[in-house]
């Protein structure tokens, strides 16, 4: 198994995304990472990241079988769930914790996002400039149960939606 980490907006309909839309995605969390700021100690993450104070992205950090999907597959993936032309932002959600990110965890991670970002760029199908941020994971925190597969739990469905780009 191995790991991608991601961010796109509200964690809880990335998360669903990918868990519910991705053959070979075994397991997802969502948490926080690319911050400046230890959150292991904070007794509310959330509300310390939305202060946009701790440079922390709402990300999802998912477990996949690299046999059943391709590192590629699940980068061209989230550049179909979300819109990579707004920055620090999607749809009404505002702020540095919703930026799109993908957080590689290798060189190899590191070559297939900018050759996808790329790929996208080049393809002309999105209409205004990718802002998808490709960085090295750090710290990956989970955020409090209370946000793991959310719309699971609670029955409400999607922020996201697939786009026809």
């Amino acid at each position: 198994m191995e790991k991608a980490t991601f961010a796109a907006g509200c964690f809880w309909g990335v998360e669903e995304s990918f868990r519910t839309k991705v053959k070979g995605v075994i397991d997802t969390v969502v948490g926080y990472t690319g911050g400046h700021v230890d959150l292991s100690q904070t007794k509310n993450p959330y509300k310390a990241v939305c202060t946009g104070k701790t440079g922390h992205a709402e990300a999802v950090q998912v477990t996949y079988d690299p046999k059943q999907v391709s590192y590629e597959e699940l980068v061209d993936f989230l550049f179909h769930i979300h819109d990579p032309t707004q920055l620090n932002r999607q749809g009404p959600d505002v702020g540095t914790q919703y930026r799109s990110a993908i957080f590689y965890h290798d060189q190899k991670q590191h070559d297939v996002a900018h050759a996808v970002k790329e790929r996208w760029e080049q393809s002309g199908r999105i209409p205004r400039r990718i802002v998808t941020e490709i960085a090295p994971a750090s710290a990956f925190y989970p955020a409090e149960e209370y946000h793991q597969r959310y719309f699971e739990k609670n029955g409400a469905h999607g922020c996201l939606t697939y786009i026809s780009w």
